[in-house]
């Protein structure tokens, strides 16, 4: 299980003095590319394949409140990845600094080519670094079709 630790600074919290739910997604998605940096996604290792990650959801639960100047600690474990690597998800964790779980979520994404801006499975090299990722106690392997498992599809505003 990878963990980073923050504390909760003036910005990050809302007109109810707790933390604001802007900030769980910061704090997720710092703590996402710091975990990638250390197993050798680096902002320089992407940009020679030219990929970048892309979320498709983050699904929160929120358990417990967190307020300004606490400590917290974010946890993340893999949850599933597919054959190829294109598609990952990561479960997060909350915690305050007694240890009660705060918050949970689970984020789904992928890798984009950020010339074509299509889906594309990871190159070998760095799919062969996600085979090393912690991966959590119901871990999957993914396929497209998870991706869909909610049934929500694009629908254009008619003009």
């Amino acid at each position: 299980m990878f963990k980073k630790q923050f504390e909760i600074r003036w910005s990050d919290v809302d007109a109810n003095r707790h933390l604001a739910n802007s900030a769980y997604t910061n704090f997720m998605s710092h703590a996402r590319m710091a975990f990638l940096i250390e197993k050798g996604f680096t902002m320089k290792e992407l940009a020679v394949f030219n990929i970048g990650p892309v979320v498709f959801y983050e699904h929160m639960f929120y358990f417990k409140e967190a307020f300004l100047g606490q400590p917290i600690t974010v946890t993340l474990e893999v949850s599933g990845l597919s054959e190829d690597g294109t598609f990952f998800q990561f479960d997060h964790n909350f915690y305050n600094h007694k240890g009660q779980h705060l918050a949970h979520c689970e984020m789904l994404g992928a890798w984009i080519d950020l010339k074509t801006r299509k889906l594309t499975a990871l190159p070998e090299e760095l799919h062969k670094a996600s085979e090393t990722f912690p991966r959590a106690k119901h871990f999957k392997v993914l396929t497209k079709e998870d991706t869909r498992r909610h049934n929500k599809v694009s629908q254009d505003l008619s003009l």
